[in-house]
């Protein structure tokens, strides 16, 4: 399975999206049955104790309150408010307030235990997701905006938790309430509740219908978001060319024009949720009035006590605001729905470079370091199948040789070192290391053999021990000092502030160029890796530091495969072999003096790099 595109969903799958969809986030509920069962218990006796409440005050009213009315009319009226009223009177707020302490207690229980599932769930989530983004290949964002990606990971998590942490409960209380309520209302009168059943049906299906815009706007919402999180990590990893450009203000106008665009989606979702809201209580709340008016009469009739009708109004209360409550969190399952449906999107996204089923082992490391062997390799970016970065390449590469690969730029250089690591597989042909065919190894197995500075040099943002530790995590504080010192970066550390523990700033704003590059070498020097791969690793380097470096990376060759991309000849030319690189093909091989020999397209580049030659044609 190839990785899918994240992107924005195309309208008919937008149409498609709907609260089946959080089924999705099973497996993440799955492992906490047990706090879902005692948040239930607690749910289960808050709810008893809210329908509890309406039987008391008819008890409270019929027998209380009734019958001291009636013993007014006669002359014993003192004595029967002594009597049995007051007793009645007594009993029933006594039995209110142990109702109101299950109550309170039940329902303090219910949010801690569902608040708890909120935020471990989402937690669980968000790990997940970014766990699985990590180890996708390149591919994957060729089609995926980082900034999307974030997103993804805080407000669409948020929705979420409210769902799980609150509405989830709020949904089976007011489910509960509901039913409840109904059989209390059957049990109260009959024939009152079967005309407000018939009422609610009518009023029922214009909500469900309005509900399905609701859901499809909360998705566009969601999508808008994602979208103005995108440009404002691509605007703000570029800070540096957008302020020398002059650029600040038209980015902050592209920026405020996706706010505005997200802005607008979120009130067309808010007027239509909104309008939901008004329209499911006015049709409710109608039936009921209308309902209630029918029971004032059946009172002024005789066919119902008064203690009847007030139980009848409390629990059409409560049937009514339970209705409200779920159309309320209806709302949030729709937009939880959505997002669900963008994670699992995430989570569902399939690299097709894979650890293979049975993973092969490599042969214990020699004294010289890997063998790397190409075999009429074959291969093209996913985005742009019809054009070849490489084509039919071969190569055989002996343990401890040093390997440069020069040619113009879009030659394939850099695509070399992708296909080495495996960020993604030839369309044909095979790469092996030490004989093993790279598809046979654990990702783990492969690329802990290989050590790369790359040309665009990635600091993190810890301190510089930390930095260069990243290359090996179980170092000793000595080998990442030996290692910088390799690197010549331990002057400069050991001028900064704090030496070693100085932070240096997200992405390594602190350090020039040339310094960053350096903790990048000694990164890759501490791995100590069989095969090395130097992608223009002085490039960033004045002539002192890149005489240093050039030293001790010649003294790291030792023991090791190298290769090295370069468009600076002069840091190539003391390579076992050259290799020249034209449109994704081997054109030249050789040593620095053999090719100039040759007077083709490395004799050109270097007549136009050291003004030694005159140009010649290839």
């Amino acid at each position: 399975m190839t990785t899918r595109n994240t992107g924005k969903t195309d309208p008919e799958t937008s149409r498609k999206s709907s609260l089946a969809t959080l089924r999705g986030l099973s497996p993440f509920l799955r492992p906490y049955r047990r706090q879902f069962l005692l948040a239930g218990i607690a749910l289960l006796f808050a709810a008893g104790a809210t329908l509890a409440i309406p039987a008391a005050f008819k008890q409270m009213i019929d027998l209380g309150f009734g019958a001291a009315g009636a013993a007014s009319a006669t002359a014993a009226a003192g004595a029967a408010i002594e009597g049995g009223s007051l007793e009645h009177i007594n009993a029933t707020f006594l039995a209110l307030f142990g109702v109101a302490a299950v109550l309170a207690v039940a329902t303090a229980a219910r949010f801690y235990m569902v608040s708890w599932l909120g935020e471990r769930v989402t937690a669980d989530i968000r790990s997940a997701v970014y766990g699985h983004v990590v180890r996708q290949s390149p591919e994957f964002f060729e089609t995926t905006r980082t900034g999307e990606v974030l997103s993804r990971l805080t407000t669409d998590t948020t929705l979420i938790q409210t769902v799980v942490g609150t509405s989830i409960s709020l949904a089976l209380r007011n489910t509960l309430l509901f039913f409840g309520g109904l059989v209390m209302l059957f049990v109260t009168s009959p024939r009152l509740t079967s005309i407000i059943l018939g009422l609610l049906v009518l009023v029922v299906l214009p909500i469900v219908l309005f509900g399905r815009r609701v859901r499809k706007l909360s998705r566009d919402s969601q999508d808008r978001i994602a979208d103005a999180s995108a440009v404002a990590g691509e605007i703000l990893n570029a800070m540096p060319t957008v302020q020398a450009f002059t650029r600040e203000g038209h980015e902050s106008g592209r920026f405020g024009k996706e706010v505005e665009g997200a802005f607008t989606t979120a009130m067309r979702r808010i007027r239509a949720r909104s309008t939901l809201t008004m329209l499911a209580i006015v049709l409710i709340f109608g039936a009921i009035v209308f309902v209630l008016w029918l029971g004032a009469h059946a009172v002024l009739e005789g066919t119902m006590t008064g203690g009847d009708l007030g139980q009848f109004i409390l629990y059409a209360g409560i049937v009514a605001g339970s209705v409200g409550a779920l159309s309320e969190v209806m709302g949030d399952a729709q937009r939880a729905a959505g997002a669900t449906e963008r994670l699992l999107e995430l989570l569902g996204a399939q690299s097709e470079i894979q650890d293979p089923l049975q993973p092969k082992a490599l042969s214990a490391r020699t004294e010289n370091g890997a063998r790397v062997t190409l075999d009429d390799v074959t291969f093209a970016y996913p985005s742009r199948l019809d054009e070849a970065a490489l084509s039919h390449l071969a190569l055989d590469i002996r343990p401890g040789e040093t390997v440069a690969v020069v040619g113009p730029s879009g030659a394939g250089k850099t695509t070399l070192f992708q296909l080495l690591l495996r960020f993604y597989d030839p369309q044909a042909g095979a790469i092996r290391l030490d004989g093993v065919d790279v598809r046979d190894l654990a990702l783990h197995t492969l690329r802990g053999a290989v050590g790369i500075v790359p040309q665009d040099t990635v600091i993190f943002s810890l301190d510089a021990m930390e930095n260069i530790r990243y290359g090996r995590p179980d170092a000793s504080d000595d080998e990442v000092i030996a290692a910088a010192k390799m690197a010549a970066a331990h002057d400069f550390i050991e001028r900064l502030p704090q030496g070693y523990t100085s932070f240096l700033g997200e992405r390594g704003v602190r350090l020039s160029g040339g310094q960053r590059q350096r903790i990048a070498i000694a990164r890759a020097l501490l791995k100590n890796p069989p095969l090395l791969l130097l992608d223009e690793a002085t490039s960033a380097l004045d002539a002192e530091s890149e005489r240093l470096v050039q030293r001790a990376l010649e003294a790291a060759m030792v023991g090791r495969t190298t290769i090295i991309i370069a468009h600076r000849l002069a840091t190539v030319q003391r390579a076992d072999r050259i290799i020249v690189l034209d449109e994704g093909r081997i054109v030249e091989s050789g040593t620095h003096a053999e090719l100039i020999a040759l007077r083709g397209v490395y004799a050109n580049l270097a007549a136009l790099q050291f003004q030694t030659h005159a140009p010649v044609a290839a």
